[in-house]
């Protein structure tokens, strides 16, 4: 089953933030967020038939920015930013010792507003569903014959919940909007 991601690029005019107290300020490094930009978009062409893939390249250097940097946060790299590096993770699936970092540090970085709580959804379903575990939120569609298909969920009853409270919409019309996509997939 292939499994689909649907990656929404935000722009934010973010400059700096202000650290606690007791923390310094962040900086805005546009240079990172160049470079995470542009890292999207070769995976993303790639994904789209141009050019074979290089999540093992891609992965390497976001570990290699991750050791330098921590998680690239919205207040480092901006919104588009961090979504850059959620991405690349989110595709790291030859690295699942990788992910599951980038997962701790996403939920970090979450809890202290900086970083998107649906990236944090995405990747804990795609970490889960990598391990044969069961996902979280139904990000995690493969496209059938029948159309998409989702890996299997826990408390399938209550995944609207879950979703709503990460800022997903519900799972039918997240279904609904890969119709179109699954239908194009040869």
């Amino acid at each position: 089953m292939r499994v689909l991601v649907l990656v929404l690029v935000l722009v934010a005019g973010l400059t700096a933030c202000s650290g606690g107290p007791d923390e310094p300020a962040v900086t805005f490094d546009q240079e990172l967020h160049d470079e995470l930009v542009a890292m999207l978009e070769e995976d993303q062409q790639e994904r789209t038939g141009e050019g074979g893939l290089d999540d093992t390249g891609r992965t390497e250097r976001l570990k290699e920015i991750v050791a330098e940097h921590g998680w690239p946060t919205i207040s480092l790299v901006g919104e588009d930013g961090e979504d850059a590096a959620w991405a690349i993770a989110q595709h790291s699936d030859l690295d699942p010792e990788f992910q599951e970092q980038a997962l701790d540090l996403i939920r970090a970085a979450v809890e202290e507003g900086e970083a998107s709580p649906g990236n944090l959804a995405y990747l804990t379903d795609r970490v889960a569903a990598g391990k044969g575990e069961p996902q979280t939120y139904g990000t995690q569609i493969g496209c059938t014959p029948a159309g998409p298909e989702p890996a299997p969920i826990r408390d399938e009853a209550t995944v609207d919940e879950r979703r709503a409270e990460v800022g997903l919409p519900p799972l039918a019309n997240y279904l609904a909007e890969l119709e179109e996509v699954c239908a194009a997939t040869p």
